[in-house]
């Protein structure tokens, strides 16, 4: 079954406020003075939306969660194709909310961005394909 005119529009949604995400890491990923927990709150956000772009395609409820990892079994239990990287993103999902509890280690900046580009990527090229654009 094809996803919806409605879906596609939500779809569309999340995947641009992930590549805004994406932009933002990219922007702020050399500037030190930026704390590692406003960049990794972002490389997470990116790729949970991404995941969510394969929720939303093939009609998967969405749940009220930021767990990557969750999101992750769930868009298998969807039967999507997920690259290894991004199966294995679940180490960003400390810093969707944890990081304002708790301390945490240094962020590595540049696996966060990588994770959040192939995220989207992946993201975009579902939405390609759902849509009939490629």
């Amino acid at each position: 079954m094809s996803p919806s005119p409605e879906q596609i529009e939500y779809a569309e949604l999340l995947l641009d406020g992930a590549e805004g995400r994406v932009h933002v890491c990219r922007v702020l990923k050399d500037h030190t003075e930026i704390g590692d927990s406003i960049v990794g709150f972002h490389a997470h956000a990116a790729v949970e939306k991404a995941l969510r772009v394969a929720l939303v395609l093939t009609d998967v409820e969405l749940p009220l969660t930021h767990d990557l990892d969750f999101l992750v079994q769930l868009v298998r239990e969807a039967g999507v194709d997920l690259p290894t990287s991004l199966s294995e993103t679940g180490w960003l999902t400390t810093w969707a909310a944890e990081f304002r509890y708790d301390e945490l280690a240094a962020l590595d900046r540049a696996a966060a961005l990588t994770a959040a580009e192939n995220a989207t990527g992946w993201a975009a090229s579902l939405l390609t394909d759902s849509s009939g654009d490629g």
